[in-house]
């Protein structure tokens, strides 16, 4: 549902900024979230395969879950 031009210029007076860049910014925020946890999560899983504490498949399937999550939110999102 898209707005109309009063309620466009409406929320442009009273935010300070137009109803897109909101978007724009909230999706920014979800994608460095997910960056942020991705590199947590691969750190992590690299931490304990360097002390093998988990096998390569297990690594391996941390890095392709990531992967998958990013991939898929970028197909929703974008």
């Amino acid at each position: 549902m898209s707005l109309s031009s009063d309620q466009s210029s409406a929320f442009q007076a009273s935010a300070g900024y137009l109803p897109g860049h909101a978007s724009t910014v909230m999706l920014s925020i979800v994608f460095a979230v997910l960056l942020f946890y991705g590199a947590w999560a691969i750190r992590t899983a690299y931490s304990g395969w360097a002390s093998q504490e988990l096998s390569n498949s297990q690594f391996a399937l941390v890095v392709v879950r990531f992967v998958a999550i990013y991939l898929g939110l970028g197909f929703f999102l974008l």
